[in-house]
């Protein structure tokens, strides 16, 4: 195991987050928190002895705010994970021009203010990761992704450049992107057991992800034995992006 270490994931209530932080706590590191749903926040202390705050990311100052005061209160970050994001599954012409931006900013902004505070504290340790998510919609062409393939690729052009920017300074970018997976996030695809059985086909292994799976390649990209690993994208959807199963008989 690593020596104990502190994390701070953004959107650490959400299922993938929430599920990093029990690994993370179990592995004896300590892990910070922040999110916008105070009740589910203070369920979540209550359960693992976390730190949380609670806040939107409104701005790139709210987080860099927030990042800035678990450093004095908590010390270095080792690691920062933006677990924030949003599912929008509209084809673009049905897209309105709000929810277009909503998506923009959700994903692909709030994961660059991220970026910008943590690495800002991060080069004055000379060390530390940063952690984001996209999805396997922006690996290959599937309907009505249009803005949020847009948005999660965005990040993914992202994490290159910063993996390159700041490789010198000791730190390492990396980003995850996972297929469709059973999150309270995306309950309202897969509420049904017939939306669920239609998701499920949809993937080789004739399964969705599930957050705990996510989580585990989160938990090693994090750790020291991933210390030659930056500017990557892994994905992580039973198949969907990258392979065509021979059909059953």
């Amino acid at each position: 195991m690593d020596h104990s270490k502190l994390f701070v994931i953004g959107g650490v209530t959400g299922g993938i987050g929430s599920a990093l932080a029990r690994r993370l706590i179990k592995d004896g590191h300590r892990v910070a928190g922040f999110a916008r749903d105070e009740a589910r926040l203070n369920a979540l202390s209550s359960e693992l002895a976390l730190s949380t705050a609670c806040c939107n990311i409104s701005s790139a100052s709210v987080i860099e705010e927030q990042l800035t005061e678990f450093v004095e209160t908590l010390g270095p970050i080792d690691g920062y994970i933006h677990a924030i994001g949003s599912i929008l599954l509209k084809p673009a012409h049905l897209t309105s021009e709000e929810a277009w931006l909503e998506t923009l900013h959700t994903n692909l902004s709030s994961a660059f203010y991220g970026l910008r505070a943590a690495t800002k504290l991060m080069m004055k340790q000379g060390h530390g990761t940063c952690l984001f998510f996209s999805t396997a919609a922006a690996q290959t062409g599937l309907a009505n992704h249009e803005a949020i393939a847009a948005a999660k690729g965005g990040i993914e052009a992202m994490v290159r450049s910063a993996a390159a920017t700041y490789s010198n300074r000791g730190l390492r970018i990396n980003a995850i992107a996972p297929s469709l997976t059973d999150t309270p996030l995306a309950k309202p695809i897969i509420g049904s057991e017939q939306a669920l059985e239609f998701s499920k086909k949809m993937h080789p292994l004739g399964e969705i992800g599930d957050a705990d799976h996510v989580a585990s390649l989160a938990q090693w990209l994090l750790s020291e034995e991933a210390r030659f690993v930056t500017g990557q994208t892994f994905v992580i959807d039973g198949g969907l992006s990258s392979i065509v199963p021979k059909p059953k008989a």
